[in-house]
């Protein structure tokens, strides 16, 4: 294991590697004037973007920041992966990450009565609050 902490992950490197075929191709297919290389290309180099995203969200990926000196090597498995990275897209959009706290069965209605400017009555599913 390395003195430092260099990021390195299983998703990381298979996802460039993936891209750097995906590119090699796409060079070809310029340098050959082909369309069927370029889409190709094309259609790999973006397929790299799907499969470290896969990977990062199976937990092959890692979390960005200082990480604990057993998470530094590139085969270990990031366990907090499944309830999402703070502040990091990936896991937005797959649902996961930041999140609110909400208090499950609480209902805001107004009341009949309401005056304007004042807030609104909460109300839980148990009854009036």
């Amino acid at each position: 294991m390395s003195q430092y902490d260099e990021g390195h992950t299983f998703a990381g490197w298979i996802g460039t590697a993936v891209a750097t075929v995906g590119c090699s191709v796409l060079g070809a297919g310029i340098c050959v004037t082909s369309a069927s290389l370029l889409v190709g290309g094309f259609a790999v180099t973006v397929a790299s973007v799907l499969v470290t995203w896969v990977l990062h969200l199976t937990g092959w990926g890692k979390p960005s920041g200082i990480r604990p000196r057993d998470q530094w090597g590139m085969r270990v498995r990031d366990l907090s992966a499944r309830e999402g990275h703070p502040d990091c897209w990936g896991c937005r959009l797959a649902g996961r990450g930041r999140r609110t706290a909400e208090a499950p069965g609480v209902v805001v209605r107004a009341s009949a009565g309401a005056v304007p400017g004042r807030e609104a009555a909460a109300v839980s599913a148990g009854g009036e609050a």
